[in-house]
């Protein structure tokens, strides 16, 4: 599962001892991903994400919660985005 708590950042991401042709391979094979559903106060510009292949759930931290969404399993043409839906909220634990 993809854990977003900041979906757009402006910080450089911490070194990870990949070199920088190991970091730009591992972004060529991101895939661009919509996610639809959930609260109408999402915020439009979370909704548009780049996500591992593989990856099949995404948590975002919102509003003291998590919003979760899942891939809808549907295979789309080529250069449409991937399909994740809203499945639920859960509270943070404190």
């Amino acid at each position: 599962m993809t854990d977003i708590s900041q979906p757009t950042s402006t910080c450089p991401a911490p070194y990870d001892g990949r070199d920088a042709i190991g970091r730009a391979a591992e972004a060529a094979r991101l895939i661009d991903v919509v996610l639809e559903g959930g609260p109408r106060h999402l915020p439009p510009e979370w909704r548009s994400q780049r996500l591992a292949p593989t990856d099949q759930k995404v948590k975002l931290a919102h509003n003291g919660g998590y919003e979760h969404f899942e891939h809808d399993g549907v295979v789309p043409a080529d250069g449409e985005p991937v399909v994740f839906r809203w499945t639920r909220r859960t509270r943070v634990a404190e």
